[in-house]
């Protein structure tokens, strides 16, 4: 059995025969050939410096950074002055939690709530928090991946400054209860932040809730190239959200992330926002293909879910074969498909994920887990040599 997904946006896998199929889109993506093209564009051809307002250089870049700002903004429902360029979600996420520390530090809010599930992204820089004396909650969720939203609701208070929750987990790819999170707030003043760097451009509406203050993006999850991202910062109704920059240096982007913009990045971003947006109908179906053929296969060797499968995101498994530990698995795979065992900003340290521990899962269940992941790109999924491989590995 093998699966077979055409597209028109895969030549690049069709060129590289000798390497094996890569299924580890939760890490990062291959660059859309649309996207590249566009990059490149604007690396070569229209260089000018978004800033310089003199000749038509500088006004090509900034027209292409306004354009972005649009197709971003589209996305998510938000308007395009409320797009902030930066690096990725990495940085996205510290701005959105240190830049509300100094208001937090103003009000006397200083309770922030989160959950034990969450990127290194969010919860490294609530640490700093912690350190400088804000209380941060973190939530457990459950065995299922999740944190429900009446645990959120049920430790807000009065001086809850911030409320900081993920919209797809990048390990185990369950979707956590962001309208019900947004419903609970509604009537309160905490700002409401979510990591969306796995769900931007895959599940539209879900991020599209106005209660949202704060939204972080990355533009290589979605085709788009790396070293870009943004921070959506709704305004309520005329206020924007009271952030503090965390570097200095000039007035861009409202004065909260200074530095010459990178047009051509900015320009690969905006348009791997409309491809996403475009064919996201599409793009799901083929996603929900695959997963399905890969369930069909794998859970006949006892394959165990780690993530509540009616909550994930159909371009997502995570799974523990029993018996079998994650790290062979990768290697006795590695002419096959690229995949891995947790989240890329951490694999260097070869600790037991976090997230899975946060779950309540049994100590080996998590050292066998895989996470495959997958996009538009990923083709022909070689099936038969993956069961194999693994079938050979649950006999030893």
């Amino acid at each position: 059995m093998t699966l077979v997904t055409p597209t028109d946006s895969n030549a690049g896998e069709r060129s590289q025969p000798d390497r094996p199929v890569y299924l580890d889109f939760n890490a990062t993506t291959p660059m859309d050939p649309r996207v590249a093209d566009e990059v490149l564009r604007f690396m070569s051809f229209e260089f000018g410096n978004a800033g310089s307002r003199t000749h038509t250089y500088g006004q090509a870049a900034k027209e292409r950074v306004n354009r972005a700002r649009d197709e971003i903004a589209a996305v998510v429902a938000a308007k395009p002055d409320e797009v902030i360029f930066t690096s990725g979600a990495t940085e996205s996420d510290n701005l959105a939690i240190l830049g509300l520390a100094a208001h937090g530090e103003a009000t006397g809010k200083r309770h922030i709530i989160s959950t034990q599930i969450e990127h290194k992204a969010v919860l490294e820089p609530l640490e700093i928090l912690a350190a400088r004396g804000f209380e941060v909650e973190l939530l457990a969720p459950s065995q299922g991946g999740w944190v429900s939203s009446e645990a959120v609701a049920a430790a807000v208070r009065p001086d809850t400054l911030l409320v900081s929750v993920m919209a797809v987990n990048n390990e185990t790819g369950v979707i956590q209860p962001l309208e019900g999170i947004a419903d609970c707030l509604s009537e309160l003043d905490a700002y409401f932040h979510v990591d969306a760097a796995q769900a931007f451009g895959k599940t539209i509406e879900l991020l599209r809730n106005v209660r949202i203050d704060l939204l972080s993006i990355s533009g290589h999850k979605i085709g788009g190239p790396k070293g870009i991202g943004a921070l959506i910062t709704r305004r309520r109704g005329y206020k924007r959200p009271p952030l503090e920059p965390l570097m200095h240096g000039g007035g861009q982007e409202r004065g909260l992330r200074p530095g010459t913009l990178p047009v051509a990045l900015i320009a690969g971003l905006g348009l791997a926002s409309t491809i996403a947006l475009k064919e996201s109908k599409q793009n799901a179906e083929r996603a929900a293909a695959i997963k399905e053929e890969l369930l069909a296969a794998l859970l006949p060797l006892g394959a165990e879910l780690n993530g509540d499968p009616e909550r994930t995101v159909a371009t997502t498994l995570n799974l523990s074969i029993p018996g079998v530990d994650s790290e062979a698995a990768i290697v006795a795979l590695k002419d096959v498909v690229a995949l891995s065992n947790g989240s890329a900003c951490t694999s260097q340290s070869y600790e037991p994920s976090h997230v899975l521990l946060a779950a309540g899962l049994p100590r080996d269940r998590i050292e066998a887990a895989l996470r495959l992941s997958w996009g538009p790109t990923s083709g022909t999924v070689p099936i038969d040599a993956l069961v194999e491989r693994l079938r050979r590995l649950v006999r030893h």
